[in-house]
């Protein structure tokens, strides 16, 4: 007779095996083992929306290897993930082995270590229902809007669409950006830069920028005024008239938490969120490590609380102690709050033991495990760094009765960034070097600049900034960006250009039907006050089926509407040209959406039925056989490039083809798309590369 545990996936199973010993068997139930059926809507929406649920196909076997394990062990202990996912599922298991649910055997790990295990499993419970409760109205409320929407939308646009109640606000979010791109109005402006140079030439020249005119800030809208402006200074000197001289300080960022370290991940490596936590996972279940087996390197990876244990803090100050100085580390250690609605049941993502530093397990690790794991570890020990002290200087400078401005600072002691710099969306802070200046002196002007701008539309969305919109306006939880963006891109409502999400014809076409008909399913306030009362469930505080009956009698009054609204009617995707001419009878082919996205079919249908996949010609040719490479999409809708002799020729890149030629062999050259930018030559052997800027 033996204890059995049982956990969710098998390389977290056999991590913990090994710190529990023989006396436990532990099993992996590989997920979700029951679940709502998956060909009807399996909520009983007369009886309190009770739910009808199944054991999920293909696990039988598992289920009945499960059952016997659990009839002749001492006792069952349910050690699923330690979130309301995991609660879930404990209780399914619980309902299936039939274990008494007012025995405390649900046991939570935060984190995949001896310790972590031991504490663990010295702290068992009962099943939490609040939190079976919270995650049982997520599960009911997006399945009556997936199930009472998408066939709607199948009868009113076409067939395989979907609805989903965080799903279709992403989308909107991405529709309302595009629309706002495309109406979008340039208007002109213009800057003016002075290059200034001290007498004393071992000085180098710095830009000020112009302010205004007697001491008011002047927009400068034309030529003809940046013109005005460069008449009346130009030969005058430049007098500076104030000059502000000290010292700030510059703290680091808290710890990842789940939708930080994805668009971290994004900006950085051009991880997608799927793929950082496919990653996370994987360091948290645990990694085999030379000398000693397999270990969980990060604490669990879906959170939004940014507390850290006090063990943690201290190893993390000893750390920076013994390995930067004194200097380096805090008096006491640093607290970041945690927004609002956070859950804080987790602590933030951080490494589980400071020791094992990112160099050192290098090698047991894969590149994009690497990669994540020192992204962690680096940002959680920054986090507990002294601050950076930067000495600043900004200075007035008066040229007639204009004012030019001009700031920078340099670096007095580094602090936390001799580890770690925060990426930014765009590009890094960096150092304005300024001369020594003094009050009164004037310098000469080397240079006027005057310079024509138009004002940009704002940017599409990339996965990182439709996150942290998602976050910022309280639509769904850590659990599910990752999920709701690789659907909303295998649906084909969005798709990839680079990093950019822009939506397709089909994508814009369901936002519209969605807004005119069920306005406050993607209505960004209401979704987020449906989150709110989610988390209400999972406090306690609100009756989950209470909540659903307010929610259902005002969604099935909107339902009935939106099909007299549109009775009768149905929304035409429109077939978007090409110049592609159909080699069966000469007409231009047309893009249309199929099941598995666009495809190429002549509009000749039904007297030509020829369809082609969607491909587009580049400048480039294949470096293993010369044919042309063609632009294709992978199922995530990201795009690569391929020759056009596959699959007899296997050549594929996600590096964009150019027309310049490689000085060196005369092949295509190609640009990279990841954070370090280069042209580079892919022909074998040749070899040749030459970096680029940003």
């Amino acid at each position: 007779m033996s204890k059995l545990v049982i956990v969710e996936s098998p390389a977290k199973a056999n991590t913990i095996q090994k710190y529990l010993g023989s006396e436990y068997e532990v099993m992996a139930s590989m997920g979700h083992i029951r679940d709502l059926p998956v060909s009807r809507l399996g909520v009983d929406v007369e009886h309190d929306f009770s739910p009808s649920y199944e054991n999920i196909k293909g696990k039988g076997e598992l289920i009945k290897k499960l059952r016997a394990e659990a009839k002749t062990s001492d006792y069952v202990y349910l050690a699923t993930d330690p979130d309301r996912e995991g609660e879930a599922i404990s209780w399914h298991l619980a309902e299936l082995l039939k274990l008494d649910q007012n025995e405390p055997n649900r046991v939570t790990f935060t984190e995949i270590t001896r310790s972590g295990v031991e504490n663990g499993m010295a702290h068992p419970r009962q099943i939490d229902r609040q939190l079976v409760n919270a995650q049982q109205a997520r599960r009911v409320l997006d399945r009556i809007v997936g199930y009472e929407i998408s066939p709607f939308l199948w009868k009113k646009i076409r067939k395989g669409l979907s609805a989903g109640r965080v799903q279709s606000v992403a989308v909107r979010l991405v529709v309302d950006r595009e629309e706002e791109i495309r109406s979008f109005q340039p208007e002109e402006y213009w800057t003016l830069e002075v290059l200034l140079a001290k007498e004393n030439a071992k000085y180098k020249p710095f830009l000020a920028k112009h302010y205004g005119k007697n001491g008011k800030k002047q927009e400068i809208h034309n030529e003809e005024e940046a013109r005005q402006i460069v008449s009346e200074v130009d030969g005058k000197p430049f007098r500076i008239t104030n000059l502000k001289k000290g010292t700030r300080q510059k703290m680091p960022t808290p710890p990842f938490i789940t939708s930080t370290l994805q668009q971290d991940a994004s900006r950085r490596f051009g991880f997608q969120a799927k793929r950082t936590m496919k990653v996370a996972q994987e360091l948290y279940e645990g990694i085999n490590l030379e000398d000693m087996g397999a270990v969980g390197l990060i604490t669990y990876m879906r959170t939004d609380s940014l507390r850290i244990s006090n063990e943690a803090l201290e190893a993390a100050h000893n750390y920076i102690i013994s390995t930067y100085g004194k200097e380096y580390g805090l008096e006491k250690p640093r607290v970041f709050r945690s927004k609002a609605n956070a859950q804080d049941g987790h602590e933030a993502i951080r490494p589980t033991m400071i020791d094992l530093t990112p160099a050192k397990i290098k090698d047991s690790l894969t590149p994009d495990q690497y990669k994540l794991y020192k992204l962690i570890w680096e940002r959680f020990i920054a986090s507990q760094m002294a601050p950076c002290i930067q000495d600043t200087v900004s200075v007035e400078l008066t040229a007639g009765e204009h004012t030019f401005k001009s700031s920078g600072f340099s670096i007095r002691f580094e602090g936390f960034t001799r580890l770690y710099i925060d990426a930014s969306e765009g590009e890094e802070e960096s150092s304005t070097n300024l001369p020594p200046l003094e009050m009164g002196e004037s310098l000469r002007q080397k240079e006027l600049r005057p310079a024509q701008h138009f004002t940009q539309p704002p940017a599409r969305y990339t996965e990182a900034s439709l996150i942290k919109e998602l976050e910022e306006n309280g639509i769904g939880r850590p659990s599910t960006y990752a999920p709701t963006l690789s659907t909303i891109q295998q649906r084909g409502y969005v798709e990839r250009e680079q990093k950019a999400l822009k939506p397709t014809i089909v994508g814009e076409i369901t936002t519209k039907l969605m807004k005119e008909q069920f306005g406050k399913i993607v209505d960004v306030q209401f979704t987020a006050g449906m989150e709110r009362n989610l988390d209400q469930v999972e406090a306690g505080k609100l009756d989950w089926v209470r909540m659903m009956r307010s929610f259902y009698d005002d969604f099935s009054a909107m339902l009935k509407q939106a099909d007299e609204n549109m009775a009768g009617t149905k929304m035409k995707i429109p077939d978007e040209e090409t110049d592609i001419p159909c080699e069966l009878c000469g007409r231009m082919m047309v893009i249309r959406h199929g099941k598995y996205g666009k495809f190429l079919a002549c509009p000749g249908f039904p007297e030509c039925k020829n369809t082609k996949p969607l491909q587009q010609e580049t400048d480039g040719l294949c470096p293993l056989c010369g044919k042309k490479v063609l632009s294709k999409k992978s199922k995530t809708g990201r795009t690569y490039y391929g020759c056009a002799d596959n699959p007899k020729c296997g050549f594929m890149t996600w590096d964009i083809p150019l027309a310049d030629r490689c000085p060196q062999c005369g092949s295509t050259l190609f640009k990279t798309t990841g954070r370090i930018k280069k042209i580079h030559c892919l022909k074998e052997g040749c070899g040749y590369e030459m970096s680029i800027k940003k």
